[in-house]
């Protein structure tokens, strides 16, 4: 894929700021639209948009990779379709303490009520088959049936994986399901209301964006939850105990940067050899559905499509595992010519051999490369060094699994700060005053076609705002920003100032 020079701004729109606890898709979505439009950038990032399960991880805990998060719907955009009361929309006060962190279980629980009064006062004013938006996105959606009995299934059994279910229905009895699903109608009613109503609101959102010229990129995990709907219609295309139906072996990778144990996820891994046989149709309609709602796709994990690391089941760490290669040329020449070419970004961290950067290399995918990895003691050959760029290929000070800058800066020790310092052009680390500001000028000075800045470096902000740490499983993915009026017309200009002489 050729890219045109260009920069944008990474944030998940989890973390906008609202008035009930989550950001969402509704006026803050726009604000920020508005911001990257007036700082000259052509690229808004954003993470998984699936609904999410334990620790709210966008990649590893999703109930549907088809499916949107339903804590991501405005309920002001619903009160504007007359499906809620104004003024009945109390907010969710913040703590004082955490104003800046989601508190998911509050959110939860502020949120769901308003969105079944929501879904009652749809049904009601439309009955079944006429409120044809709504039906034609039931037709067209060959996903959603599953996902909402799944769900539907998962409230009636909230301490239980769907494997653990009535076996009738674990093993997807047509009868049994079919009788389900009429029990649980008025569930699986809202279930599909919901996900109709989320991705209304995010194409609207979408259009906003490119109407001011900027792209969206999303994000495809490699990896899905075992407890999602995706292995429960699925379970051939995983590797699973055909006694059990648990994960057989479950994904990670090895010991690296992050983890002296490496990273054990917990999903299924794949069965290629079945997804080969059937020309990879589950994923190249995962594909189709991505791009329904972007316009690139960063792919997660890309190494996993050359080899994958996978360990036995009930393994607590990830170091009893092996290195399993899968089709990954074959796949992506079937994927290529089922979309008519691969609007694709790989992320190529961690463990990268010859092979997996030779896979990258075949359909030109461009490659990342991070700032924060870019000063060890090799400031020669270091791939994540500015010279050492090629122009195909996506810099960031650091990602969604990084400290931000400022938190980076403050955590290093004297000898990585002092070459940090001398490759900024400083004489002493105390000169080092914006080091944030500092990154993101290299990073849009360089000669990477595409600059993805996250938005914590933009506000300067610590350690204490990141995203997501890999070596820790909780308490992640809760960052947001508490007020639009953050993004200050001094950073806007400074921002559009730097994009401008940088040619972005």
């Amino acid at each position: 894929m050729s890219l045109q020079r260009a920069s944008g701004v990474l944030l998940h729109p989890t973390s906008l700021p609202s008035r009930h606890g989550i950001g969402d898709l509704g006026k803050s979505a726009y604000e920020f639209l508005d911001f990257l439009q007036s700082s000259g950038q052509k690229y808004w990032q954003i993470l998984p948009l699936g609904p999410t399960g334990y620790e709210h991880s966008p990649y590893i805990m999703n109930f549907s990779t088809f499916a949107g998060n339903p804590l991501l719907i405005s309920l002001e955009k619903l009160a504007e379709q007359d499906l809620l009361a104004p003024g009945d929309l109390a907010p969710l006060v913040p703590p004082a303490t955490q104003p800046h962190l989601v508190d998911y279980d509050r959110a939860i629980a502020h949120k769901t009520p308003y969105l079944e009064a929501a879904a009652r006062r749809f049904f009601e004013k439309f009955p079944p088959g006429v409120h044809n938006d709504y039906e034609h996105f039931c037709r067209t959606q060959p996903w959603l049936e599953d996902f909402a009995l799944f769900m539907a299934l998962l409230e009636e059994n909230p301490s239980k994986t769907w494997n653990q279910w009535e076996p009738s229905l674990a093993r997807r009895n047509r009868p049994a399901m079919a009788e389900k699903r009429k029990e649980l109608q008025d569930r699986v009613n809202y279930h599909k209301f919901t996900q109709f109503v989320f991705f209304d609101q995010w194409r609207q959102l979408r259009q906003s964006a490119n109407d001011r010229g900027i792209r969206i990129i999303g994000d495809i995990s490699i990896y899905v939850c075992f407890n999602s709907a995706d292995v429960w219609a699925n379970p051939d295309l995983f590797q699973l105990d055909p006694a059990t139906l648990d994960p057989a072996y479950i994904a990670g990778v090895p010991p690296d940067y992050f983890s002296a144990t490496g990273q054990l996820w917990g999903n299924p891994v794949y069965n290629w050899d079945k997804l080969q046989q059937t020309d990879f149709a589950w994923w190249i309609d995962r594909f189709r559905a991505t791009l329904n709602y972007a316009d690139l796709v960063r792919i997660d994990h890309f190494r996993g499509f050359e080899a994958y690391w996978r360990v036995p089941g009930g393994e607590e760490t990830a170091i009893n595992g092996e290195w399993v290669k899968a089709p990954g040329q074959a796949f992506f020449e079937k994927l290529s010519q089922a979309l008519g070419g691969l609007p694709v970004l790989a992320e190529d961290l961690g463990l990268i051999t010859p092979e997996v950067e030779e896979l990258r290399d075949r359909f030109n995918f461009p490659g990342m490369k991070i700032l924060q990895f870019a000063f060890g003691d090799d400031l020669t050959h270091n791939p994540h060094l500015p010279h050492n760029y090629p122009t195909n290929a996506v810099v960031y000070p650091g990602t969604h699994d990084n400290d931000t800058a400022l938190g980076w800066w403050q955590s290093l020790d004297a000898d990585l700060k002092g070459r940090v310092t001398h490759y900024l052009g400083y004489d002493r680390p105390e000169q080092v005053t914006a080091v944030h500001w500092d990154l993101i000028r290299v990073a849009l000075a360089s000669i990477a076609d595409l600059a993805i800045l996250p938005l914590q470096d933009l506000l300067g902000l610590d350690g204490s705002c990141r995203m997501n740490d890999p070596s820790d499983n909780a308490g992640n993915w809760r960052w947001r920003y508490p007020s639009s009026h953050l993004l200050a017309e001094d950073i806007c200009q400074k921002l559009n100032h730097l994009t401008a002489i940088y040619r972005r």
